[in-house]
């Protein structure tokens, strides 16, 4: 049954991921987060208490303008953390603008993404509109990821391993790039397809993740190039 289930994640990663990319590493070579995080919380637990509690919180603000923010955070996609993340970085993230650091987001958040795949799977949660039978912010989206698990939340992973990458190349700037890469995964709760819970385990994840591509010549070399790249682009601004 598992088997099955691993086709529609990797036609959505295909999707996705259009372009050419270089993964740093396999899933099998990723931290396996059924090794390190816990189960996803049952209905008797205090934790699942806290899940319904913030889908609730979420539900309240998606008539306002941070819930507008988090229908167009329903995007996956790198083009979407370069919308994001550029004007805090003060340089315009894009294959043309900054390649090198295009494609360092592009190959690393595909390899950070790998670190999702084996809890997901194995654990198969249901999402809240699933389980609450109500609809979400972005409605188009429900059919396809009712086959894909929640936890934890493949959003999450790319945002926060995103503003991770990002704080290596302006640090100066991390912590309003941090902000932004947590907020990118408090969209998941408003929007109300994923539980708190879903988002924390993320952010676990996208640190171990974030660690594992540090062990990497290729990431390492590419990182370096970037860094180069950002300051030439950054002083070419100042000017």
């Amino acid at each position: 049954m598992k088997r099955t289930l691993i086709i529609p994640l990797l036609l959505v990663a295909i999707c996705l991921f259009a372009e050419d990319v270089t993964p740093y590493f396999t899933t099998p070579e990723m931290p396996n987060a059924l090794r390190y995080l816990p189960a996803p919380p049952k209905t008797n637990e205090m934790r699942y208490a806290y899940d319904t509690a913030q889908y609730q919180w979420g539900k309240s603000v998606r008539n306002t303008p941070r819930g507008q923010k988090a229908r167009l955070d329903a995007t996956y996609s790198v083009q979407r953390m370069a919308e994001i993340f550029s004007p805090i970085m003060g340089v315009a993230i894009s294959k043309t603008n900054t390649p090198q650091l295009w494609k360092l987001l592009m190959d690393a958040t595909k390899t950070t993404s790998f670190a999702c795949d084996s809890a997901k799977i194995t654990y198969m949660r249901k999402r809240p509109y699933m389980v609450f039978h109500e609809p979400t912010l972005v409605p188009e989206d429900e059919e396809e990821l009712s086959h894909n698990g929640s936890y934890p939340s493949g959003h999450t992973t790319l945002g926060w391993s995103t503003a991770l990458i990002l704080c290596e190349i302006n640090p100066a700037a991390q912590d309003a790039l941090l902000k932004e890469g947590f907020e990118y995964g408090q969209s998941r709760v408003i929007a109300g397809f994923h539980w708190q819970s879903d988002v924390d385990a993320a952010r676990v994840v996208a640190s171990a993740a974030f660690a594992k591509l540090h062990t990497s010549k290729a990431y390492l070399k590419q990182l370096k190039k970037a860094q180069k790249e950002f300051r030439c682009k950054n002083r070419a601004n100042i000017k």
